[in-house]
């Protein structure tokens, strides 16, 4: 890939389930100033991206953070539970997605969005994916362009009828510096518990760095093409929220699974466009799910191959060479959380994006301490000479402002502390299976790096 192909990519990654769906979770938090946590979680998100940038310049290998972790401390345990959770966040995301998407298509089709038929068409979304995952689609560059551009256009739809709007004489914008926060929270508070909703939008930059070994010149395209494609959704994000709060009272907002419609719907009534941005949000929130649902059977697999989960997780089908027994525990791990979730709170995508976001900034607090760690003298084996270098400040800042937003310190839900734990469990409890597998049958976890050698060597699955 040359920069812009990388751009597209990077953009497509960061767009999607996110803003499509917890605008309204988010303006109900800290009201009209919604655009302030979308700004906030943009800054931590780039602090974290100088620490991807130095890492993925140091060892362009598509392993991620499980090898830079690995890297850093050598921990096997850590590395797994660290490449477990980064799975878990795709499972979380696509579920979030899976949800976004059921609402999308009853408000599309003018049905009744029942909790019951929400959860039904979510499963069979989840159901569809898997069926789509099983046939073996690979990531593809020029289709990623495709779908990143389709995903722009229902925002940039939203910004233009703000706009109109504006010219029209009507839209509130007074209403955009206010702040309405509930009243056990201050104003401080309610904005930290926002942005941990609000940081879901800006996850996936992040999955990049697993297109370093397919990128030109690595060390020189990244540094600029990732925080050029985290300053466009930043900005685009910025805009909607604003235009959001501007034509949508805040209390319509937060009590709708389908924001932007609203907002949509309200700026132009006279135009058909409120019809088509709940499929065009369908299109969008697909891509997100099924985007993650590959990466989390992928990595499912490839933790299977390195003896770190039960071998039966990388076995791979005879005639379609997909990782079918990955997928099949990928799939079922996320209809138990739609069904669990939707049981248990009013507002699963909530929930479920803001599990994502928690699951991802404990991630991203460790990959910035990392990157400290590997800067010692008896850590730079292996690293690529003339790579990006951070300032030493960004990590350290990086990493106690992630720390922060994933304690209850930051307001974030407690329900999110449940499924994240529950995740949790299950990894603990796969790795003990594990090890006592490993034991019996005399073989030891491989490493990420070494891996990589061996992907290479035998050729990736479908």
């Amino acid at each position: 890939m040359g920069p812009k192909l990388l751009l597209l990519f990077i953009v497509g990654d960061i767009l999607g389930t996110g803003v499509y769906a917890l605008t309204g979770d988010v303006a109900g938090e800290v009201g009209g100033a919604a655009w302030l946590p979308f700004l906030v979680a943009f800054a931590v998100a780039t602090v974290t991206a100088f620490s991807y940038l130095e890492l993925v310049t140091k060892y362009p290998q598509a392993a991620g953070a499980a090898l830079y972790v690995h890297r850093a401390f050598g921990v096997q345990f850590f590395t797994f539970m660290i490449a477990f959770v980064v799975m878990c966040s795709g499972i979380t995301s696509a579920s979030t997605a899976s949800r976004a998407f059921a609402s999308n298509m009853a408000k599309g089709f003018g049905w009744d969005d029942g909790p019951l038929l929400i959860v039904g068409i979510a499963l069979l979304f989840m159901l569809l994916v898997a069926a789509v995952n099983y046939r073996g689609v690979g990531e593809s560059v020029k289709a990623n362009v495709v779908l990143t551009l389709i995903e722009l256009s229902g925002l940039l739809l939203v910004i233009m009828v703000g706009f109109l709007a504006l010219f029209g004489g009507d839209a509130d914008w007074s209403r955009v510096i206010a702040f309405d926060t509930p009243q056990d929270k201050s104003v401080f508070l309610a904005v930290t518990t926002a942005t941990s909703l609000a940081f879901f939008a800006m996850v996936g930059f992040e999955d990049s760095v697993n297109m370093a070994e397919e990128t030109k010149d690595p060390v020189k395209c990244f540094p600029k093409m990732m925080l050029t494609g985290l300053g466009i959704t930043g900005v685009i994000y910025v805009l909607v929220s604003v235009v959001a709060v501007a034509l949508v009272p805040v209390g319509d907002l937060a009590s709708s699974d389908t924001p932007l419609v609203l907002v949509v719907q309200a700026g132009a009534p006279d135009l058909p466009i409120g019809t088509l941005l709940p499929f065009i949000s369908m299109f969008a929130v697909a891509n997100s799910a099924l985007i993650n649902m590959l990466m989390a059977s992928r990595l499912i697999y490839g933790m299977a191959r390195q003896h770190v989960l039960p071998p039966v997780l990388g076995k791979v089908h005879p005639v379609r060479r997909t990782p079918y027994v990955a997928i099949g525990f990928t799939t079922a791990l996320s209809l138990a959380l739609i069904v669990f979730v939707s049981l248990g709170s009013s507002d699963a995508v909530a929930v479920l994006g803001g599990t994502t976001a928690l699951l991802l900034l404990g991630v991203f607090a460790v990959v910035n301490v990392a990157v400290l760690v590997l800067r010692r003298p008896g850590k730079r084996k292996g690293q690529q000479r003339n790579h990006f270098h951070a300032p030493t400040v960004l990590p350290i800042v990086g990493a106690i402002c992630c720390l922060y937003l994933v304690t209850p310190l930051s307001g974030r839900a407690v329900s999110q502390y449940v499924v994240a734990g529950g995740l949790l469990v299950l990894g603990l409890v796969l790795f003990v299976v594990t090890t006592a597998i490993n034991r019996k049958l005399g073989v030891r976890p491989v490493p990420p790096e070494e891996d990589e050698e061996n992907l290479k060597s035998h050729g990736a699955i479908n």
